[in-house]
């Protein structure tokens, strides 16, 4: 399953948290970003259960301060 996250860190912030993003399992993208959000984040993942401890890590991560969790309504094999 894949899911889209949108970030929200603390200024200043924003390249170590990429850096430390781009090495945790089931990170398939991590873009900066401009706007309301600092981080573009795209993972794969085991149904709910793996979302659920995805966003826990996420959640409990320095300097990371918001998380938006948009995920994928069709599995890629769908689409």
């Amino acid at each position: 399953m894949q899911t889209y996250i949108l970030l929200t860190c603390n200024p200043g912030h924003e390249k170590e948290v990429i850096t430390h993003l781009r090495s945790i399992k089931g990170v398939m993208e991590v873009n900066g970003i401009w706007g309301k959000y600092d981080i573009f984040l795209k993972i794969e993942h085991d149904a709910e259960l793996g979302l659920d401890r995805f966003v826990e890590i996420l959640r409990k991560m320095e300097n990371i301060t918001s998380t938006y969790t948009m995920p994928s309504c069709l599995d890629r094999a769908e689409a």
